[in-house]
């Protein structure tokens, strides 16, 4: 199974299928604490990107659909200050990237984003939302200031199963399965993780230390 299949069969039409609840976007509201929990009490910090990943429809409807959601952020900006924009990836699978040292405001435009998607009729398109983080503890003690050199981290929503599951990569397609499990016991309850680890589907980033939408 290639990639592609893999990413259609775990967060795709079977997800969907054996979801237990179903998705929403205020769902994605539940970062606003969680990110606080992983700052204070994990040495996780964010990075000031998220993304929202779905696929593509190929019609004038869905195209003024995405067009919708850009325009909708460009407003937003004006007040928030969040950065964004679209990106379609190697495998066909198009991403909106916000960037914004205000977390809550990421979380905000990813919501308006995915629920305006959903609104038109494609809420069947979305995949994922995705936020970033790094160890910052690590970079504190190798002696810097910041997360730059921490190991990402990241928060995945899958709009297939309704539910929240960590990723950790490590490496070169290597996933760190102690920090992934630590993001479990510490955010379970304050998100609703997925139960079912066949779904912590990895999506990886092009190379070490990118993004999963760079």
């Amino acid at each position: 199974m290639g990639l592609f299949d893999g990413l259609r069969e775990v967060l795709g039409i079977r997800a969907e299928a054996d979801a237990t609840r179903k998705a929403d976007p205020e769902d994605l509201f539940g970062m606003s604490t969680a990110y606080i929990t992983m700052e204070a009490e994990l040495g996780y910090a964010a990075v000031g990107e998220a993304a929202l990943c779905f696929s593509e429809v190929d019609n004038t409807d869905f195209r003024d659909a995405v067009e919708e959601v850009h325009d909708i952020l460009e407003v937003g900006a004006e007040e928030t200050g969040t950065e964004a924009e679209g990106h379609t990836d190697d495998y066909g699978y198009s991403w909106v990237v916000l960037r914004d040292d205000d977390f809550e405001d990421l979380v905000t435009s990813l919501n308006f984003a995915a629920d305006t998607l959903m609104e038109r009729g494609y809420g069947s398109r979305l995949l994922a939302a995705v936020f970033a983080f790094r160890d910052a503890s690590e970079n504190h003690r190798n002696g810097g200031g910041g997360t730059a050199d921490g190991k990402p981290a990241y928060w995945v929503y899958s709009f297939r199963r309704g539910a929240y599951y960590p990723f950790a990569p490590k490496g070169d397609h290597e996933r760190d399965s102690s920090v992934e499990f630590k993001l479990e016991s510490n955010l379970d309850g304050e998100l609703d993780v997925e139960s079912d680890k066949e779904y912590w589907y990895p999506l990886w980033p092009d190379a070490p230390g990118e993004h999963p939408w760079d």
